[in-house]
């Protein structure tokens, strides 16, 4: 996976693909949960332009740790869609051999190095990573994504705080999607804004629309930048939304309003780059549409890949098991 660090055809094009693939993705998976296949997936549809947006400045051999909601997260870093869905089946052919699951992938190949069920959890986790790229004085960056239910975990506070003191090449993004499963972003964050808490730790604290992949683009780019010259950490606040419930099962009405969900799928963030791509000359209409039907081709394959593919031998039950004894 090369950078795409100039907003030029190119880069919007792939943009654009990526996100299109990560819809398409998440909506083959709400099939595959409806049908029985997998369990407690978490979607992101609607939350497609974050990681593009910063995954696009990243490369092979930079990091990235997500949340228990990472579907995004692995597409936007280049992880194999076909291996994905298999993951999700809990087939043998998955990134983690059926074992990790949809809460648990990984592929450290593509420097994604795993999603995680527990909340906070991935924050001093790439903290560490790091700490590992400026001792080995590479110029790796280490990408976190989280949400605004970890915010105020003290395990980002202590992150943030060790990351600034030591100039550690770290970039903490958290997907404000307003709902910490059911509860409001304001009753639970105090000062209104999460980005304004890197004052306290002498660090970049930026708020940027994440329903604009442009922006989120644009601000990513001077954050990867700063953590590759070694001079130290960024906390980017993307204020998203995600369209469905926290897992497939919740009803976001019982907590959320109809004029609340209208408004924000109104400034859905695959129409607003569908406008810049067409508006500005970077793509036509009918590139657009070649590129969606690649796409849907590309899902209904994983998902016939996952179907058709074994699951892991009742030998390997054992395997891939740490032992401390």
């Amino acid at each position: 996976m090369t950078t795409h660090s100039t907003l030029n055809r190119e880069t919007m094009l792939w943009m654009y693909r990526t996100m299109v693939t990560i819809r398409r993705f998440e909506e083959q998976s709400r099939r595959e949960s409806d049908a029985g296949k997998l369990r407690g997936m978490h979607s992101s549809i609607g939350q497609e332009a974050v990681p593009t947006g910063i995954c696009a400045h990243l490369r092979d051999d930079d990091f990235v740790l997500g949340t228990h909601r990472s579907h995004h997260h692995c597409i936007a870093k280049g992880v194999n869609i076909n291996e994905m869905m298999a993951e999700l089946l809990g087939k043998s052919t998955g990134t983690n051999n059926g074992k990790g699951g949809t809460m648990h992938i990984a592929d450290i190949h593509k420097g994604m190095l795993g999603a995680n069920g527990v909340v906070g959890s991935n924050i001093p986790v790439a903290t560490g990573v790091g700490l590992s790229a400026k001792v080995r004085g590479t110029d790796q960056v280490s990408v976190v994504f989280f949400g605004d239910g970890a915010s105020s975990q003290g395990s980002l506070h202590e992150s943030m705080n060790l990351a600034s003191v030591w100039k550690l090449p770290v970039v903490f993004v958290c997907e404000n999607n307003r709902y910490a499963e059911s509860t409001p972003f304001e009753f639970t964050v105090a000062g209104g804004s999460i980005s304004n808490r890197a004052a306290g730790y002498d660090m970049p604290g930026i708020t940027v629309d994440g329903q604009s992949v442009i922006e989120t683009f644009e601000v990513a780019r001077e954050a990867v930048a700063r953590a590759r010259r070694g001079e130290g950490p960024t906390l980017i606040e993307a204020q998203t939304y995600r369209y469905g419930g926290h897992f497939s099962a919740d009803d976001p009405l019982g907590y959320r309003t109809e004029e609340e969900e209208a408004y924000y799928h109104a400034r859905d963030c695959l129409l607003q780059i569908t406008n810049h791509i067409v508006e500005g000359d970077f793509g036509t209409q009918d590139d657009l549409q070649k590129i969606d039907e690649e796409v849907d081709a590309a899902v209904a394959a994983a998902a016939k890949f996952a179907d058709e593919s074994p699951f892991p031998d009742d030998s390997e039950m054992l395997t891939d098991v740490y032992n401390s004894y």
